[in-house]
């Protein structure tokens, strides 16, 4: 009939299945644990670009995504100029300038890598498969200096000009946090996290 409402009752049973399925869905998304705060650099400029990510978890290996990440070439500099990623992530460098561009390293935990000198438009890839912080340099315009630090956990963010950070989705528990600054000496400190939990530092 036209204006009347039909509202059906489902069966108490399946009914008892929902409201219990959603409230475990609702419960595991609360448990999610985060980590947030902010990084003092001392005697540079701002805070930005220093990496606070949670150092390997005893018993657990996370795998690289398929998609690789990318760090260009642009207006001579590295963009971005820091880029933390998983250990095992192959990273695409694209070259969006009208010159050439080399890309090389002198860190041992790349192997010394040279990718060689390549024009603009084109790509070079390299996959980082160890823990590694590495120096980016380019042969033919040495004012260009970028870093790519390979991480054990993909719990990891990069600081903004005042220090901030934030790492979503992490598990409860006792983790080691390591802080990394491509001019400042790396530390590291156990925090306890549980929920929302705020944590500052201060690299010296």
């Amino acid at each position: 009939m036209k204006g009347r409402t039909i509202v059906m009752t489902r069966h108490p049973i399946a009914r008892v299945a929902f409201l219990v399925a959603v409230a475990s869905l609702a419960a595991g998304l609360a448990g999610a644990a985060s980590l947030s705060g902010t990084v003092r650099c001392k005697g540079v400029a701002t805070s930005a670009d220093a990496i606070v990510y949670v150092a390997e978890i005893p018993g657990k290996t996370f795998p690289p995504g398929k998609e690789p990440a990318k760090m260009g070439q642009t207006h001579l500099r590295f963009v971005p100029r820091v880029l933390p990623v998983l250990v095992g992530t192959t990273v695409e460098f694209l070259n969006s300038d009208a010159v050439n561009h080399n890309i090389f390293s002198p860190d041992k935990c790349t192997g010394r890598m040279n990718l060689g000198t390549w024009s603009q438009g084109q790509t070079r890839s390299y996959t980082f498969k160890q823990e590694c912080a590495t120096t980016l340099l380019c042969n033919l315009h040495p004012e260009m200096e970028g870093w790519i630090v390979a991480v054990p956990t993909p719990y990891f963010a990069v600081t903004g000009a005042d220090g901030s950070y934030r790492i979503n989705d992490l598990p409860d528990g006792s983790l080691t946090v390591k802080i990394w600054h491509p001019k400042l000496k790396a530390i590291q400190k156990t925090v306890a996290v549980q929920g929302a939990t705020e944590a500052s530092f201060e690299l010296p």
